[in-house]
Formats: structure tokens, C-alpha cells, sequence
């Protein structure tokens, strides 16, 4: 019997496109998420650390914090862009998946405009410091823990209601078997 299935997953054929939004059943603005979120979380951890230790350890964490925000920020303009695209495309108006979408949105918007004045602290206040600053200490525990509970919002899309999830209630990918189901398969499978 076989073990694995890697090919369906990474098909593209038989994927209707969604433009901004992604292909179905692969969404674009997930795993975009993934960069600034990780990205957040270390940039918080390096702070800690260098609030903790001293010298040019401390220095070189607070810096890789500083590198780790810019990226995470970049990137989380690219996540911005497919979260406002799904919001338009496919969130029912006036539904609870549209309020949990826009309390998501206002979190990760609450989050960015601390990270960009974070940032812009890094980079200009504390330019030379030799450790994290309290100030910038704050603000990068406020950016990590708002995002985990958007992090957590945005989740509940997905696992709780299903949000951009190509579902099938009795899909063959379930029935014992040895054939792989490729996405193009579906619409003659279900």
C-alpha cells in the first residue's frame, strides 16, 4: 500500500484562478502570513534576550530584531493586499464570517501600525543603541501578543468556518485507495 501523495498537492491543473486571492483550493494570503507572524515573534524574543544579557550580544540581537521587523513588515503589505482581495471576494456581507474577518483585519492593522512605529523608532531614536530600549521592548511584546490574537481570529476563519476551504463532504481523498485524486479530478469525482 502506498505510504505517501505529494503530486496532488502541488498540481496547479484543473485550480480555477482567483486573481489576487489565489487558486482555488490555494489560497495566497495563508501562507503569506506565516513571514510576518514568525517574523513578530522573533523580533520579540531577540528583544528579550537582548534586554536580558549584555554587550555586543545584546547589540546584535536588538539589530536582528530591527532586520526581523523590516522583513516581517514587508511582507505583511504583500499578506495585506490578498486579506483585503479575500475580504472582497468571498466574505458574505453582514455574516458572523464577515465580523470575524473584519476583527481580524482590525488586529493585523493594529499590528502593523505598531510595528511601522517601531520601526521607525529602530531607526531613528534608538539608532545606536547597545540593547533593546524599554520603549521599543513595549511595543514589540504589544506586536507579538496583538498578533498571535490575530493570528488566533484568523485562524477561526479557516478551522471554524471553513473560510476559503475547498470542502467536500464525502470525498474519495477519504475512501480507501490507492489512486491519488488530482484537483481537476474533483469536479467528476464528488
Amino acid at each position: 500500500m502506498r505510504l505517501f501523495s505529494f503530486r496532488p498537492a502541488f498540481t496547479l491543473r484543473g485550480r480555477k484562478a482567483h486573481g489576487l486571492r489565489g487558486l482555488a483550493g490555494k489560497p495566497l494570503h495563508p501562507p503569506l502570513t506565516d513571514i510576518p507572524v514568525g517574523a513578530y515573534v522573533l523580533a520579540a524574543a531577540f528583544d528579550v534576550i537582548s534586554v536580558l544579557t549584555g554587550g555586543e550580544l545584546a547589540a546584535d540581537l536588538y539589530r536582528a530584531g530591527t532586520f526581523a521587523l523590516i522583513g516581517g513588515g514587508a511582507v505583511s503589505l504583500l499578506a495585506a493586499a490578498t486579506g483585503v482581495a479575500d475580504w472582497l471576494g468571498s466574505t458574505p456581507r453582514r455574516t458572523q464570517a464577515w465580523r470575524t474577518v473584519n476583527a481580524h483585519a482590525l488586529v493585523m492593522t493594529i499590528v502593523t501600525l505598531v510595528v511601522l512605529a517601531t520601526i521607525a523608532l529602530r531607526l531613528t531614536v534608538y539608532a545606536d543603541a547597545t540593547a533593546t530600549p524599554a520603549p521599543v521592548l513595549v511595543l514589540s511584546l504589544v506586536a507579538a501578543g496583538l498578533t498571535g490574537i490575530g493570528a488566533a481570529i484568523g485562524g477561526s476563519l479557516v478551522y471554524d468556518h471553513g473560510f476559503n476551504v475547498e470542502t467536500a463532504t464525502d470525498s474519495p481523498v477519504w475512501h480507501e485507495s490507492e489512486t491519488d485524486l488530482f484537483p481537476a479530478d474533483k469536479k467528476d469525482a464528488g
